[in-house]
């Protein structure tokens, strides 16, 4: 019997946040999801909840780490008298996340995550089996980081007329260190380029999704809102999700997160040469430290690239935006 819930997402608003919470304490054993009710309203801002074995369970929402009180079962910002975590307790998280069966879900941990439903990922370390170069069994589970999916739905909508055009969308590259935000920036794009029903002006777009973080697929289906007019190839190599869109789904745009390799590269020229848009992710901290990436100097000569969005924080956790062109001059910011 299949009890799987279908996940309602607000075309303006993203995932319910009531839905949103049921998700991620529905893997949690019973003492500790009690104790994290209570708190509701805090873990709606929750970005990442860590568990590892002998320490305290630490909340983090973006600008300040909270603990679990063991007497009281409040958040509280001091770690003396926190809940320790049990190696039960994430045997039972495990059981959870595997729907009791976690043989069929060893290939998606030696990838070091699984997916819930909602779009909420569950990064896992422990001890690892390797065979050759390759991950053969996750052993041992030792911690979990639980990152809460927040689609913002309307956060790229100020850099759009930059990106977009009636006739095209110009090749974009989103920038910035890990965790600020570039890949709910781009997630926003797809879905605004893509449209929905009131849009006048949009594209089919192909994203490949190798980590399932863009798309967020749960057994295959996205449980982000990317759009009526997106095409997700998930968990597979961004080199041959984009050659395989190419042949089989004749998208206008493709959108992979965070290039890196040569073969990304590769891949990326061979898109760009069949007249197909391209928007990616780099990390980089700012346009110097881009600039010495040394597999972008040939699209930075021949200007193959016509965006560059830049994000970055300040000092309170507020996000901002800079825009640079193919000739790398400033063109907007916030």
């Amino acid at each position: 019997m299949n009890t799987r819930k279908n996940i309602l997402i607000d075309r303006k608003k993203g995932v319910n946040p009531e839905t949103m919470l049921e998700q991620v304490l529905q893997i949690f054993p019973a003492e500790l999801r009690k104790m994290l009710l209570a708190n509701k309203d805090k873990l709606k801002e929750t970005e990442e909840i860590r568990i590892r074995i002998n320490q305290p369970m630490i909340l983090w929402d973006g600008r300040k780490e909270y603990f679990l009180d063991k007497l009281s079962g409040r958040l509280s910002v001091e770690a003396e008298g926190s809940y320790y975590i049990k190696e039960s307790d994430i045997s039972a998280m495990l059981t959870f996340l595997s729907r009791y069966s976690i043989y069929a879900y060893e290939e998606e941990l030696k990838s070091g995550f699984l997916t819930l439903e909602g779009g909420h990922r569950v990064g896992v370390t422990g001890q690892i089996r390797m065979e050759g170069e390759k991950v053969e069994q996750l052993v041992y589970v030792g911690s979990l980081n639980i990152r809460i999916a927040h689609q913002k739905i309307g956060c790229a909508k100020e850099i759009l007329p930059f990106i977009r055009t009636e006739q095209r969308v110009r090749n974009t590259l989103f920038v910035s260190s890990v965790g600020i935000g570039k890949t709910t920036l781009l997630r926003d794009c797809i879905r605004l380029i893509s449209g929905d029903e009131t849009s006048r002006i949009h594209f089919k777009v192909g994203v490949v999704d190798e980590r399932s973080e863009i798309a967020a697929c749960c057994r295959g289906i996205p449980q982000n809102n990317l759009g009526i007019r997106t095409d997700v190839i998930d968990r597979c190599k961004k080199a041959v999700g984009m050659r395989m869109l190419l042949r089989s789904m004749s998208p206008d745009v493709i959108a992979v997160d965070e290039l890196g390799s040569m073969e990304d590269f590769q891949a990326v020229d061979e898109v760009m040469h069949c007249g197909c848009s391209i928007l990616g992710t780099i990390h980089a901290a700012d346009m110097l430290e881009l600039q010495q990436k040394e597999q972008l100097q040939k699209w930075v000569e021949q200007k193959i690239f016509e965006r560059y969005v830049i994000l970055k924080k300040d000092d309170e956790g507020r996000r901002h935006f800079m825009i640079y062109d193919g000739a790398w001059e400033k063109i907007w910011s916030d």
